[in-house]
């Protein structure tokens, strides 16, 4: 019998605090300045594909971390030093995942390297799902691509919201709808190469936090791709678009369609994210306990502050716990029987609200104050339990897992 294990290996060790030391050295440092500024951090994601951190094969070697962990460990350290620009350094991998999930060995090997650039000539990609009518409602997407059989192209209308990168990626991935009398079962995913007349930047948005990750609509205006940049191909979606047909009128199985196939492997990888922000805001609360005093000692020495620090840190242990085991069984082919990939975005999305909150009261006044990371910290924590998914959309896919019924 195999020996069971929850400690890291020395390979995995050793690439942990290589990460840890740029997210100390490089990204903590440049972290107040990039929220301010609110700009794509360039310089830094440059740094990070000059030590090959920032590259297709540095996250394929993780992707493919025989214990499901090298990804989850690579995100928490990032998101420890800083959520914005690491998600700047690791939003990529998102579109990354979409091909990666949806198409053929010969889209992933022309384009996921397209995606990253290289050190020289760095390059982001955008994955393209949520729209401003349809966010967690998928089926009530409009984007539409229509086959062009005369030419062999698919002609791609509509506009998508909050995509990371969007309009400033050499690559964007783009969610569609084929047939929309399938709903959410009647969709296909794209690949937009450089340079695509039709596409173009709308609003860049100003948000409340991970500020240096460039977030925006794009515009999709007659935007004509090739055939052979459907994901998959037509034959496979020719196919699953008549099981679904088939299985819509019988009244049939679910038929996954290609923003869930996405979504649902990249959720314990955001629990990581989540899971590296709580960290860091534990943390700076209680380095500071240990030395701020009030009233004569440190004022870790009062129950009401020491109690939540343990109650934080047990919290983060959990949340991280809850990521590893989804990770390990997405790794290893077992199935979300009780939806475990949720459990984890969930569980760690809210634990990096609530400790990011406790640390700005243990810190006090100066938690609330932009002198100390707390504050930077709990602004970015907000958006864990919305992207990707909301904690709602979540307990949602839990419960209907748990119970087999169409719970509303």
């Amino acid at each position: 019998m195999a020996e069971f294990t929850m400690e890291l290996n020395d390979e995995q060790k050793e690439v942990r605090d290589w990460i840890h030391g740029f997210a100390a050295d490089v990204v903590r440092p440049a972290a107040a300045e990039w929220d301010e500024r609110e700009e794509t951090p360039w310089p830094v994601i440059q740094e990070a594909a000059k030590i090959g951190l920032y590259s297709l094969d540095f996250y394929a070697q993780q992707f493919f971390d025989p214990t499901g962990l090298g990804i989850p460990m690579t995100m928490e350290e990032l998101f420890w030093g800083d959520a914005g620009i690491a998600l700047s350094i690791v939003g990529t991998g998102l579109a990354a995942v979409g091909v990666l999930a949806n198409g053929t060995e010969e889209q992933i090997g022309t384009w996921v390297p397209q995606m990253y650039g290289d050190a020289d000539d760095v390059k982001v990609a955008a994955f393209c799902s949520s729209e401003p009518d349809a966010g967690s409602d998928v089926a009530s997407m409009r984007t539409r691509a229509v086959y062009d059989e005369a030419k062999d192209e698919w002609v791609l209308n509509g506009t998508k919201t909050w995509a990371t990168n969007g309009g400033i990626a050499n690559v964007h991935v783009v969610v569609a709808v084929v047939d929309p009398e399938l709903g959410s079962k009647g969709h296909a995913s794209f690949i937009v190469p450089p340079n695509t007349p039709g596409l173009s930047q709308g609003q860049k948005f100003k948000k409340h936090g991970i500020r240096a990750s460039h977030t925006a609509e794009v515009v999709l205006e007659d935007v004509r791709v090739p055939g052979h940049c459907l994901l998959g191909g037509k034959d496979k979606l020719d196919e699953r678009l008549a099981r679904a047909r088939e299985k819509a009128k019988a009244g049939g199985e679910r038929v996954k369609n290609a923003a869930m196939a996405t979504f649902e492997a990249s959720r314990p990888a955001v629990g990581a994210m989540a899971v590296g922000t709580a960290r860091a805001a534990y943390e700076e609360a209680l380095e500071y306990a240990t030395t701020r005093e009030q009233f004569g000692r440190p004022i870790i020495d009062n129950q009401g502050v020491a109690f939540q620090l343990a109650d934080m840190r047990t919290q983060i242990d959990a949340a991280r716990l809850l990521v590893w085991r989804a990770s390990w069984m997405a790794t290893t082919g077992k199935p979300f029987t009780s939806a475990e990939g949720s459990m984890s975005k969930l569980f760690a999305s809210e634990t990096a609200k609530k400790v990011t909150a406790q640390a700005i009261q243990i810190l006090g006044g100066n938690g609330f104050t932009r002198e100390y990371p707390v504050e930077r910290m709990h602004r970015d924590a907000a958006i864990y339990t919305i992207f990707e998914g909301t904690s709602e959309i979540q307990r949602l896919v839990i419960a209907r897992t748990l119970s087999g019924m169409p719970i509303r």
